[in-house]
């Protein structure tokens, strides 16, 4: 960045309160952001750290209707539960807010009326869905269907989870009220509309020429939303749950989620510092940073900036919006209806101690410019191999070998060599390279560098053997472990934005405050300085943990293809077309039992079946080894097709068609009479 602020307020996307936060969500937002905040107060920098619940919209309604409650009680329960996942893993804001607040109420809501007094709005006059039983305008969202392109009889009307097709509730087949299952009607209403295209000059000066160093996928959305031409956005709904519309005649409307959302960020400024909030969004020497994932970029660098442009009133505009794309879970994408994630909340109780694992490994595979993956698999690899086998080894063997040759004191530092040269020597690179990669939001480069620092002093230690030169020069021994000792204080100071519970034992153990400024510096440690007890900074993870989690998946995937199967065998073919009576009275179906049966050679389908019609004694050849095997067959009655031309399969001639009933999934199903009867009796 070219200019230089005093100060640099930093938001996250404020999390829906109707479900946990998963490790989608602190991938894409919320460690990158805290990675960022630490690192700039390691560097003595003012800022502000904010974050709240997003307590209206949708979503949060359909699950209080879905559990027959209120929806205050919704986000009461999940605000609480996201609120403690974060401190859980040190992600700690200077407020963390909610939009159902006073504060955030009058604040929203004098942001509207600002706006309206002053004709930014357009009043729109639209046909939309309404649920006549019900007697209230659906959202999106309370309208399901069947997907036109996927079939999926469960698709709401934005979008198919299933194929993952963005949708209308006009393309849905039979759509339907989630809430009373009546079929919905169109029904006129009136909306205010923020009238974009008005600020589409604006922004295209303000993004495309004075922001082209943000990042290519946020550049790029931006550019492909100005190019295709902005439309007016509604900024009120027909809802029950939100912040009532502050003017006459908006009965029974609220401000629209995404209006009434990025004004939390305010309202929680203000509830924080009532008499100083100001100076953090009016001031041109504060820098404003959002970290938000992909699905926000639109609101965030076109939306919420118009709304800041149509206020007025010197409200400063985002400096950078890093906004990450999404994490996939092994190798499929994450998804709340369908219960695919890891969730903050059971991950805390499941690996108790382990929240820096989870913050590391999640930033090892940040998604910052495409989507990523993670795997439990990986997870583990990465502790037991690059936590505990490099970073946690390096430290435990430098403090061990300290209290073992020097009682637990920095030892002094004699005269260096050449490998203790080149060691130094990699640190204050390292440092730099770690400052431009935070700096520039590159929090994956970033960590490696920190790893880079770690991988030294492990190769450092490895090379110098101090346990065998112990043996004969106890003095050599002391320079060997004084560098080493100040590589641990190097890595103290450079995890403590990536794994700051493991950074802060560390700096325990070295009994030493530890600040940016002194990373890379020659001698951290002084001669003599006193350390305390030697610890592990890090446990390997067994495989019986990553089993556990994987048998989770496993069970969460088979009862999706379960009912994905279910579902599949409920679909009915069309019919075909028709027959004549005389046409079906040609067709002689009848009994028969199965005598033998066994595979045809070379093939995965064919059972060759030897069956008694009551007429003769034939073999029938079928494709149904797939379903059923050669034992379960013998002594079964079936219905065939007696009169079928006989063809040749497989060098069998095979006489007759065994009936059976194909279901949407493909699976077959014997059709067979209710009680046994005679073989050959007619059927028709």
């Amino acid at each position: 960045m070219d200019k230089q602020f005093k100060r640099t307020l930093v938001t996250c996307a404020l999390p829906y309160a109707n479900g946990p936060i998963h490790i989608g969500h602190l991938a894409g937002v919320y460690v990158p952001a805290d990675i960022y905040v630490r690192y700039l107060r390691m560097r003595g920098k003012e800022v502000l750290y904010v974050c709240g619940s997003d307590e209206h919209g949708v979503p949060i309604t359909i699950k209080a209707r879905q559990q027959g409650c209120s929806p205050q009680d919704i986000v009461d329960r999940y605000h609480g539960i996201i609120k403690d996942s974060f401190e859980g893993l040190g992600i700690h804001f200077d407020i963390y807010g909610r939009t159902s607040s006073k504060v955030h109420a009058d604040t929203s809501s004098e942001f509207f009326r600002r706006l309206y007094d002053a004709g930014k709005f357009i009043t729109k006059e639209s046909e939309q869905y309404y649920d006549p039983e019900a007697k209230t305008f659906l959202a999106d969202r309370y309208i399901v269907g069947t997907c036109p392109k996927c079939g999926n009889e469960g698709a709401y009307g934005d979008q198919c989870e299933k194929c993952g097709s963005t949708l209308s509730p006009e393309e849905l087949i039979n759509p339907k009220s989630k809430l009373s299952g009546a079929a919905p009607v169109k029904k006129k209403t009136t909306h205010w509309y923020l009238p974009l295209q008005d600020y589409e000059p604006w922004l295209r000066e303000w993004i495309l020429e004075g922001h082209t160093e943000w990042r290519s996928n946020v550049y790029g959305q931006v550019k492909s939303w100005l190019d295709g031409g902005l439309q007016p956005r509604a900024v009120t709904r027909d809802l029950d749950w939100g912040v009532p519309v502050p003017v006459e005649g908006a009965e029974g409307k609220v401000l629209y989620v995404w209006f009434d959302a990025p004004i939390g960020y305010i309202s929680n400024t203000k509830e924080l510092l009532p008499d100083s909030w100001e100076k953090w969004w009016k001031s041109p020497d504060t820098r404003l940073i959002h970290f938000i994932g992909k699905d926000n970029i639109v609101f965030h660098c076109i939306v919420f900036p118009s709304m800041l442009k149509a206020y007025g009133d010197g409200f400063i505009l985002p400096d950078n919006v890093p906004a990450n794309e999404f994490l996939n879970l092994e190798g499929d994408k994450i998804s709340t209806s369908r219960g695919w994630a890891v969730w903050a909340h059971e991950y805390l109780q499941d690996f108790p101690g382990k929240e820096d694992v989870l913050r590391y490994v999640l930033t090892a595979n940040a998604p910052e410019t495409k989507d990523n993956d993670f795997s439990w698999k990986d997870f583990q690899q990465r502790n037991n191999s690059e936590l505990v086998a490099i970073f946690g080894n390096f430290v435990n063997r430098a403090m061990v070998l300290t209290h073992k040759y020097f009682d637990g004191k920095v030892p002094p530092c004699g005269t260096l060599e050449d490998i203790d040269r080149e060691a130094l020597a990699e640190i204050p690179a390292l440092k730099a390279s770690m400052e431009r990669n935070l700096e520039g939001f590159r929090f994956r480069e970033a960590l490696k560098d920190a790893m880079g620092i770690a991988r030294v002093g492990n190769k450092y230690i490895s090379d110098t053997e101090p346990w065998k030169v112990a043996k004969t020069d106890l003095d050599r021994t002391a320079t060997i472990l004084n560098l080493s000792l100040q590589i641990c204080a190097d890595l103290a100071i450079a995890f403590e934005p990536f794994t700051p519970f493991a950074a802060k034992r560390l700096r325990e153990m070295l009994g030493s405050p530890l600040d940016w400024e002194v990373l890379g510096r020659p001698q951290i440690l002084p001669a003599g300085h006193v350390l305390g007890a030697a610890e592990l900074l890090f446990a390997k993870i067994e495989d019986d943990a990553i089993d556990r989690q994987l048998a989770r998946l496993d069970a969460i995937r088979a009862e999706r293809e379960a009912a994905a199967k279910a579902e599949a065998a409920k679909q009915v073919a069309p019919q075909k077309d028709g027959c004549t009576f005389d046409e079906f009275e040609k067709m002689d179906i009848r009994t028969a039992t199965v005598l033998e049966a066994e595979r045809v050679p070379k093939t995965d389908k064919l059972l060759k079946l030897t069956i008694d019609t009551g007429i003769d004694r034939r073999v029938i050849v079928s494709g149904i080894a797939e379903y059923y095997s050669p034992e379960a067959m013998v002594g079964r009655q079936i219905c065939i097709l007696a009169n079928l031309q006989p063809r040749t399969i497989r060098g069998i001639e095979s006489k007759g068609m065994i009936l059976m009933a194909k279901q949407g999934d493909g699976s077959m199903r014997f059709i067979t009479p209710e009680e046994a009867v005679c073989n050959g009796a007619q059927i028709g």
